[in-house]
């Protein structure tokens, strides 16, 4: 079966790699909309869905299977995406220095139609991360880096020194669920 991975990241296109020997990179350029009212699973199941559906939907993307993926922090009941600039990326960090927060991604597989029929398979995951205490420093010399600007939660957690421990999949964290991804895939 051919693929194609609906999202420009180099960490979901590593990622993936690591499941899948080739696929096509086709990222998603609609705009994200969700009900308000949805809980953070329901959300990145949502956006993931839209990214997978808009790419599917292409005329070069006939036959294949299409992969889309959302990341979200969630901390407090509050959705931090990425950053808008520096300032953000500061408060955000900020924020989370020294708690635990959750990282959920949503997946979505849209299986080649079959007898005029596409098969699209959608699921979260979610993981727990218990951040180190940083000084106004480290988070400012860190947001120099540039690092985080395109980062939900402002932070990589590849770029190490930020976190303390994880409760669940790394792999989610930093932004494509391998094991829920098999699962998917090996349906």
């Amino acid at each position: 079966m051919e693929w194609i991975l609906a999202s420009a990241s180099p960490r979901r296109r590593e990622l993936l790699g690591d499941l899948i020997e080739k696929f096509e990179i086709i990222p998603a350029k609609g705009e994200e909309t969700a009900p308000e009212s949805c809980t953070v699973e329901e959300l990145v199941k949502t956006l993931a869905r839209q990214k997978a559906e808009e790419v599917a939907s292409l005329p070069r993307a006939a036959g294949k299977a299409v992969l889309g993926a959302d990341t979200v922090v969630a901390f407090n009941g509050t959705v931090l995406g990425k950053p808008k600039d520096e300032e953000d990326a500061i408060a955000m960090l900020s924020a989370l220095s020294g708690n635990v927060h959750e990282v959920y991604t949503g997946v979505c597989v849209c299986f080649p139609e079959q007898n005029g029929e596409r098969e699209i398979v959608t699921r979260a995951e979610r993981t727990e991360v218990v951040f180190e205490t940083l000084s106004k420093e480290q988070i400012e010399a860190y947001v120099a880096t540039g690092s985080p600007m395109d980062k939900a939660g402002a932070y990589g957690i590849q770029d190490g020194g930020l976190v303390k421990k994880i409760i669940g999949s790394f792999s989610n964290v930093v932004g494509l669920p391998i094991e829920l991804c098999e699962k998917i895939i090996k349906r």
